[in-house]
């Protein structure tokens, strides 16, 4: 662990054991020098009790910046205890897309209270970014951006960004326009730096590099940052005008909530899932999963009851009959695991979707004969019944190789029926496998023992 991190662990710990012991004075002037993303991690790890407490000894500088760094769900029970005339102040200080993203998640009727609230600039700004989803270029940009003129010279462009207090920041380029604010180019400030004042931008400018279209998905956005290295992009409408520009700093929210999204999501839970959430909020959540879980299983357990005579004649089955199931879900969620994060990451199109279905159908019976034959040799000798580990055998085979073409095929159906692979693949690839394997096994065993 280094230094910077040490320090930032010994701070939280000092916050920690100072609210822990009632010195609130202490509270106050730890999180007065601390990063706002540090005293957004504290309010997030600590139970609620203390939650509103840390947020009462914020300074007022410092709430909209802390209030930026926080969990959907957190900032939304904060935003909830204050008037509109408070969230537009404390807006004030953020950028356009995360103001955006903060009402959008507001009753319609409070949002358009906290826009009055604001000055006509501030309002007309925001309502151009609100238009668009959250979930896409325009709802990630921010307009905040400097525009040149491709016929003026360098020097210009110097002065021109000298009468700024100050530029947005991530600007590592400036955006050329054209008379009407149609996108032209590029011209990066290192290039701008280092060039001779007296040559146009028109000679300097890459043209090349294409913009970012507003209803561009926040996911394929994030991709095209990670794959060109980039630190800020310009985003344009349907007729080419620029209407803001994206930078890195927002990117790396939308991958890390896409993380979020693909772990929680596996298990039925949101990505904005409270760690430090009330019993009572956490159960409602969990309830719903838990009974569709219930219903798969009650599934599975009509398909044991079918063979119930023969599991009375051959008490054998009963003991491994986990086995399959167990084997069969286990592949199969590493083939499905494998296919929603390459569906994550754009990695699979109509031309390789085949040969990916078709590797895992390979692998699965591979693994499907190579485990089946351990299996049977431990059956066999454990209830001294050569039949009984044949059966086993086969069945394994079978539920595997199922496994591995359903937690291949089951996320690319999903996907084409606009249905989230990685939130309802698991509890459908489950009960694919528990049916499977136990019809396979205790089918097999009826006909083998009839």
């Amino acid at each position: 662990m280094n230094t910077l991190q040490e320090d930032q662990k010994r701070s939280r710990d000092s916050v920690s054991r100072a609210l822990a012991s009632g010195t609130l004075l202490d509270v106050r002037r730890l999180i007065r020098v601390m990063e706002p993303g540090e005293v957004a991690h504290i309010l997030e790890s600590s139970p609620p009790r203390y939650r509103h407490v840390l947020w009462q000894l914020l300074e007022g500088s410092q709430e909209a910046e802390v209030l930026n760094e926080l969990g959907e769900e957190l900032k939304l029970d904060f935003l909830q205890t204050m008037g509109p005339d408070q969230v537009a102040q404390i807006t004030e200080e953020l950028d356009d897309d995360d103001v955006a993203d903060i009402l959008q998640q507001l009753p319609e009727s409070f949002t358009q209270q906290v826009l009055d609230e604001m000055d006509e600039q501030d309002r007309s700004r925001l309502e151009r970014v609100m238009v668009y989803d959250e979930d896409t270029a325009g709802g990630l940009m921010n307009t905040d951006t400097i525009t040149i003129r491709a016929d003026v010279t360098l020097d210009v462009v110097l002065r021109f960004l000298r009468r700024h207090e100050e530029i947005p920041e991530m600007t590592d380029t400036l955006i050329v326009v054209s008379r009407d604010d149609h996108y032209v180019g590029l011209l990066p400030i290192r290039t701008l730096l280092v060039s001779d004042p007296g040559s146009s931008v028109r000679e300097l400018m890459l043209t090349m590099r294409k913009p970012i279209h507003t209803d561009m998905p926040d996911s394929e956005v994030a991709r095209l940052f990670e794959r060109n290295d980039w630190v800020s992009s310009p985003v344009v409408d349907d007729e080419g005008y620029v209407v803001g520009r994206i930078t890195i700093d927002d990117v790396v929210d939308v991958i890390r909530e896409d993380g979020d999204h693909s772990l929680m999501s596996m298990a039925g839970l949101g990505e904005d899932d409270d760690t430090f959430a009330p019993a009572v909020r956490t159960a409602k959540r969990r309830a719903l999963w838990l009974g569709i879980n219930l219903l798969t299983a009650f599934i599975a357990s009509s398909v044991i009851n079918l063979f119930q005579g023969t599991i009375e004649q051959v008490v054998a089955l009963a003991v491994l009959m986990p086995i399959v199931a167990s084997m069969g879900g286990i592949a199969g969620t590493q083939t499905l695991t494998v296919l929603v994060r390459a569906l994550a990451v754009g990695q699979i199109n109509r031309s390789n979707a085949r040969w990916l279905v078709s590797r895992e159908l390979a692998s699965a019976a591979m693994n499907g004969v190579l485990w089946a034959l351990v299996v049977a040799v431990a059956a066999s000798l454990w209830f001294d019944d050569n039949i009984l580990g044949l059966v086993i055998a086969l069945a394994i085979v079978i539920n595997l190789i199922t496994a591995g073409v359903t937690g291949a095929v089951l996320p690319l159906a999903l996907q084409r029926m606009k249905i989230d692979p990685a939130l309802a693949g698991g509890v459908v690839l489950t009960t694919v496998t528990d049916v499977v394997g136990f019809m396979s096994f205790l089918g097999l065993a009826t006909v083998f023992y009839a």
